[in-house]
């Protein structure tokens, strides 16, 4: 039986969690990662239960800021809206869950704005959609984290040098982890990376030792 820390970077799981399993209260959204990161500690290591050391829980409070909307003009209070009142009770809903530590950075004010999506740019790059003819929905808000990064970073070379655990599983998207994960592998602890079936590039491989996801693949699903 292994001593298993689960790291989560929040908002890429809500993301992830969202385009999979579709809306959800802060309160089921919550349940749903305990029992997530419960299938993580079953599954790890074969047919026994992995012990839990700690959940590290990592996200950054909703921010209150006024906004001017580039297309309508309209002043937004981001502080009235329901993705606002959401986000702070799932974090309120995280602080209650047991063995659960949170980690909380913040959000970058300063950089806060709306962007065209993804969708609505390539429709302006392929000629479907003129510029006069976008709609409020063709534009997402975008702010920056600040302070998750390192704090993961942090833990897990913490975790490491201090011999806490025997395994660490990393809910997370991107390769910022790398440097912490050779850390880690270099203290002898097994490291898994869960990307929730996104898309990683094939080096990073080489830094981790297992990949392994609990939900079953979506796009293979849909087949």
């Amino acid at each position: 039986m292994a001593k298993t820390a689960i790291l989560i970077d929040g908002a890429f799981y809500r993301f992830r969690a969202r385009l999979m399993k579709g809306k959800q209260t802060p309160e089921n959204r919550a349940k749903e990662l305990m029992n997530y990161c419960y299938a993580h500690l079953k599954e790890a290591s074969g047919a026994t239960d992995d012990e839990l050391y700690r959940i590290f829980y990592y996200d950054c409070p909703p921010i209150g800021k006024k906004i001017q909307h580039p297309l309508t003009k309209e002043e937004i209070d981001l502080s009235r809206t329901p993705q606002h009142d959401w986000l702070l009770e799932f974090i309120n809903q995280m602080k209650k869950q047991r063995k659960v530590a949170l980690r909380l950075g913040r959000l970058s004010e300063e950089t806060a704005g709306y962007m065209l999506t993804e969708a609505a740019v390539k429709k302006i790059c392929n000629g479907s959609v003129k510029l006069q003819d976008l709609k409020e929905g063709d534009f997402e808000l975008n702010v920056k984290q600040k302070g998750v990064d390192m704090k993961i970073g942090v833990d897990i070379a913490s975790i490491a040098y201090k011999k806490q655990v025997d395994r660490i599983i990393l809910i997370a998207g991107d390769s910022d982890f790398v440097p912490a994960s050779k850390l880690a592998r270099r203290e002898g602890i097994d490291f898994v990376l869960d990307p929730m079936w996104n898309h990683i590039n094939t080096d990073l491989y080489e830094h981790i030792d297992g990949l392994h996801s609990c939900w079953p693949n979506p796009i293979k699903q849909k087949k």
